[in-house]
């Protein structure tokens, strides 16, 4: 403990340094900006700013980068609450109450306790990267593709907490996602699936393109449809967060550090699949399910808790085993490369400036978004005052640059107004969103790592079962997808009253 904490003091001696400190706040508002646009997100907002690390030190390039990461994965959840357009993936489950709970009038709260949840989850999650880094890195190596698999079908399972008054409607859209997630080139046979000879399908459907359209452009769609209807929100309330909030989210903070920093450190898994399960997670054990959708504050804070943590659980194989567990840390790794330091066991020994100055600058990082993001909280409220014919053309175009700048190509403009419109439906009769985002985040990794399991073991499918830590898994996402079907006919079922007697 004494050479931990010898080493975090090098680390902040590193961190706390005037270049580092202005590089950590500039990281951090930038990576606000990217994040609040939909379509950039960590990976495409790090891959822009790494001309800029050329000539650094390492400590101070990755400190500005992380600095980046955090501020996009913050960001992402601004406009997922005000306006409904989740910035980048992680961000999709934070509209299901954080957008209800800006339709209330409580959008302060809202983005108050992201900032707070995110800021309290990346520091616990901090003190476990210092203290258990490469213990947790080498249990995360004993999941396999079978066990990664595995993981997918349990976030699947997940479908049924978001799927609303009826569990048949989810299933349907949920399908819809795993079929949009086989679009593209298969992988391992090289045969092109449902591309209908549109060469820019190739490489499949983007996440942000179908999440985008299915959740902003829709909602534009509504409040066309709407004009001339009285749809005016509640008066704003106010713009901080009260200890009742606070209280009522804690252990869904807690929770959902836990939840996202776990999945986080698992090569196949990522701030996405946290995000979802971490909602999931609260959703079952609220004593009010029905809450949770219809603007609940755990709604908001589980999962921004969670794809905060998970973005530092990503560091961990990344520093220790050189192992990336995400594409942003795939970019990271590349940038660190890029100045001759090696990742692996011998990085803290070899370079401990670098990853104690990494380490201490999280939590400064952390320190500097709060900061920075609280004040802006009754800025960003004051976007919903704008009136609807500014402000909805204002979303559309930030949509269209958004998608646009992922891929440069029309068809993805294309293809972003076809969903809308097929979310407008999809609203209008009340099929949930949700289950089709997580279906097209999961089918793809989903199927990749079966194939992967299947391979190995020679075609044989008792794999799956066979290996203790994947058929446990398997198992509780059978429960999972069974209990809403028990609980239903346990409550179906007669009572016998005393005159039946």
């Amino acid at each position: 403990m004494t050479e931990i904490l010898a080493n975090l003091a090098l680390g902040f001696g590193v961190a706390l340094q005037p270049i580092n400190l202005v590089l950590a706040f500039v990281g951090a508002f930038v990576g606000t900006l990217i994040g609040v646009l939909p379509g950039i997100g960590p990976v495409s907002g790090i891959a822009l700013l790494l001309p800029l690390i050329i000539g650094l030190h390492p400590a101070s390039a990755m400190i500005m980068l992380t600095a980046v990461y955090y501020g996009t994965m913050y960001g992402g959840s601004t406009t997922s609450i005000l306006v409904n357009v989740p910035g980048e993936a992680s961000s999709v489950a934070t509209t299901f109450d954080g957008y209800q709970m800006s339709q209330q009038g409580r959008a302060g709260p809202a983005l108050a306790i992201a900032a707070v949840g995110s800021f309290i989850a990346g520091t616990i999650s901090i003190v476990a990267l210092m203290l258990f880094s490469l213990p947790l890195a080498r249990w995360a190596l004993v999941f396999g593709p079978a066990e990664n698999s595995a993981l997918m079908v349990l976030g699947l399972s997940s479908l049924s907490t978001l799927a609303g008054d009826n569990l048949n409607k989810a299933l349907l859209s949920t399908l819809m996602g795993l079929m949009l997630a086989t679009v593209g080139t298969d992988l391992v046979t090289g045969i092109n699936r449902y591309t209908f000879g549109i060469p820019q399908l190739l490489d499949g459907i983007d996440l942000v393109t179908v999440a985008v359209g299915l959740f902003a452009i829709s909602e534009v769609l509504l409040v066309v449809h709407e004009i001339g209807v009285q749809r005016r929100l509640l008066p704003l309330q106010r713009v901080w967060l009260s200890l009742k909030d606070f209280m009522d989210s804690w252990w869904a903070i807690i929770r959902g550090t836990v939840v996202g920093f776990y999945i986080g450190i698992l090569p196949a898994a990522g701030a996405t699949i946290a995000s979802f399960l971490s909602y999931a997670l609260e959703k079952r054990l609220a004593k009010d399910p029905s809450r949770f959708g219809k603007g609940d504050i755990r709604g908001v804070a589980a999962p921004e808790s969670a794809n905060n943590a998970a973005a530092v659980g990503n560091m961990i194989p990344m520093l220790t085993l050189a192992i990336p567990g995400s594409s942003t840390t795939a970019i990271m790794m590349g940038a660190l490369l890029m100045l001759n330091v090696l990742p692996g066991p011998q990085l803290f020994t070899k370079h401990p400036d670098v990853v104690w100055g990494l380490i201490a600058s999280m939590y400064v990082s952390n320190a500097v978004l709060l900061v920075l993001n609280l004040p802006l909280v009754g800025l960003f409220v004051q976007i919903l005052k704008t009136p609807e014919r500014y402000l909805y053309p204002l979303i559309v175009s930030v949509c269209v640059i958004g998608v646009y700048a992922v891929g440069r190509s029309r068809v993805d403009l294309t293809l972003m107004i076809l969903l809308g419109g097929l979310g407008y439906y999809m609203r209008q009769h009340d099929y949930p969103l949700g289950p089709a985002i997580l279906g097209l985040v999961l089918g793809d990794r989903m199927e990749q790592t079966m194939r992967q399991a299947l391979i190995i073991s020679n075609g044989d499918w008792t794999t799956f079962l066979t290996r203790p830590i994947s058929g446990v898994i398997l198992l509780l996402a059978a429960l999972s997808l069974a209990a809403p079907y028990a609980i239903s006919a346990v409550r179906r079922r007669p009572r016998v009253v005393a005159e039946d007697i």
